[in-house]
Parts: structure tokens; sequence; C-alpha cells
């Protein structure tokens, strides 16, 4: 990869991966998914794949926020106790307060978008590093969280709530609607990034920001537009996380920082910044959650499948650095 930015109208190269970065997490999915089925004859099944879409939406909706400040060179260690924020503040504003449910989940959301917009304006203005700004912003959330639902569960939601939970026929297949929310923000996300100004602006900004802003680029406005997308995303996340557990659960949030930035480095973003495709975090997530239930269709302990997704991720991220290394020589 060059070093130069994009001009605005120009498209850049920084959009598109090296064939490698395409296909090779579709493949890494694909030959979990075959080895898989030779060893349950469950696993190849519309009922099992419903229930992995299911069981990684809430992570998969993270990583979109998480894959667009990746792209930036940046990183996000709060988006799951902030999505955990917005959970609990829906779910009491409903249950406790009796706030219809569309506006109970509007200020959900409305507090997940001011964390990244915080974020956005620490990394941007005072110049802070994403990592500790982030790292900071974690603990912040997680106290506040603790402090906003007094560390219990809130329970007898309205339905109105919990409705993405809820499921739909495909033949015979029972579908969440969570999960048609899920790939139609990933289709939003990869439209944007891929046929807009404001999409090539992101990546320009993480292969060399220095030479972004020389072309005339507001980059600290975009950056902060990013990390501003990011919170949304994990407010739409919280909703979903609601609806499938139907609880609003202050102990939740507190893995899924790290499941994101695992699907965004497995769907082959790099984390240096400036090359990486949205649908490849997508992958990403298919590929930790194909994993997991494969597993546990052959009653492997979860132990091992913490210790399988932690091997995916080193090789993930040593495949990015020899590709790195390799485009410099």
């Amino acid at each position: 990869m060059t070093g130069a930015a994009a001009v605005p109208g120009e498209r850049p190269r920084l959009t598109r991966l090296p064939a490698a970065g395409v296909i090779g997490p579709l493949l890494a999915l694909l030959v979990a998914c075959a080895f898989f089925a030779t060893r349950s004859d469950r696993f190849l099944t519309g009922d099992n794949f419903s229930l992995i879409l299911q069981q990684v939406m809430v992570v998969g909706v993270i990583a979109i926020g998480q894959t667009l400040v990746i792209l930036t060179a940046g990183v996000d260690l709060s988006c799951g106790m902030v999505m955990a924020l917005g959970g609990i503040v829906m779910t009491r504003l409903a249950v406790e307060q009796h706030i219809p449910a569309p506006l109970a989940i509007g200020v959900g959301l409305a507090v997940t978008t001011a964390f990244g917009a915080v974020n956005g304006w620490l990394v941007t203005r005072i110049k802070l590093p994403p990592f500790i700004v982030t790292l900071g912003t974690l603990n912040i959330a997680f106290a506040l969280t603790q402090l906003a639902s007094a560390s219990e569960i809130v329970t007898d939601l309205p339905p109105s709530m919990t409705a993405l939970g809820e499921t739909f026929q495909v033949g015979n297949t029972a579908v969440v609607y969570g999960a048609v929310v899920l790939l139609l923000l990933y289709g939003l996300a990869a439209f944007v990034l891929r046929e807009t100004a404001a999409g090539r602006h992101v990546y320009a900004i993480g292969n060399n920001p220095e030479a972004t802003r020389l072309t005339g680029i507001a980059t600290h406005r975009v950056l902060l537009g990013v990390y501003v997308v990011a919170g949304a995303c994990y407010g739409v996340a919280s909703l979903l996380a609601v609806a499938r557990t139907g609880v609003g659960d202050p102990n939740a949030g507190q893995t899924e920082n790290l499941d994101a930035i695992t699907a965004v480095v497995l769907g082959g973003t790099s984390l240096f910044g400036g090359r990486g495709q949205v649908l490849g975090s997508l992958v990403g997530a298919l590929i930790v959650g194909v994993f997991r239930n494969g597993l546990t269709l052959m009653g492997v302990s979860s132990v091992y499948q913490v210790l399988v997704t932690g091997i995916l991720v080193i090789l993930a991220v040593t495949t990015d650095q020899l590709s790195r290394r390799g485009n410099r020589a």
C-alpha cells in the first residue's frame, strides 16, 4: 500500500483489499463449515444457521462501529460497556418510569451516541490516543451501568422492546428479525464506505492522516463522525441484546469489545488502519460464531472455544503484518 491520501471525489485504491484479504476470511468460514458438517449432523440445518446468526447479531452490529474506528487506525475498547449502558437506560426508562418504549429506545440510542461523540472529541480535539480514551470511557460506562441499574437485571419489558427478538418463517426455519437488521446495517455500511466520499475519506485518514488533511479534507470532522456513528451502532446493538435476552442486563457487554475486535481482525481489516472491508467483519463474526457453535455440537468445553478463537486472532494479525511487510518490499 502506498502512503498517498485520497483527494476529494477520487476513489482510492485503499477501498479494496488485496485478493487474499477478500477471499481469505470467506474461505476460512467455508472450511470451518465443511469441517463441522462432518462432525455433526445437526450443523448443516436451517435452524442451526439461524441460531448462529442470532448468536452473532449483537457482536456483529458492534463490529460495524469497531470497523469504522479501526479503519482510521484507532480502536474502541468501550463499545461493549457502552452497549450495556444503553440497554439499561432504555429498559429502566420503559419499565420503571413507564416511558413509551420507542421514546425509551431513542434515549438509549442518544446515550450511546453521546459516548461516541465524547470519544471522538477527546481523540480529535485533546489529541489523546484512542486506546487510552476508550479505556477510560469503558470504566465510566461500566460504573454508570452499575449505578443506573443498582446491579439488578431489569425484567418485564414491554413487547415492543423485544420485537426484534421475535421470529418469522423462511421455509421451515425460524429467523429472528434482529438478524435482518444486522444484514441491512452491513449492506448500508458497505455502500457508504465504498460508494461515498465520506467513506473514502475514512480510508484515507487511516492510511495517512496528515496527507489527507493537506488535501483539504476536514480530518477532525470525519474522525468525530466515525466515533459518533460507532456510538449509534452500539445503541442498536444494545436494543438487539435486549430483544434477544428479554431483559436489561447490567453484566452484559463485558467481553463484547474483544469479540468485536476479533471479528474485525478475522475479517481482514488491518489494525494499522486504511485497509479492510466492513463485510469482512460480518464474515469474521460468523467465523467465531461457527467455531463456537460447531465445537459446542461436538461437546468441546468452552475453554477450548476461547483457545481456538485466540489462535485465530494471532494468525489473522500475523497475516496482516506479513502482508504489510510484503507491500513495503
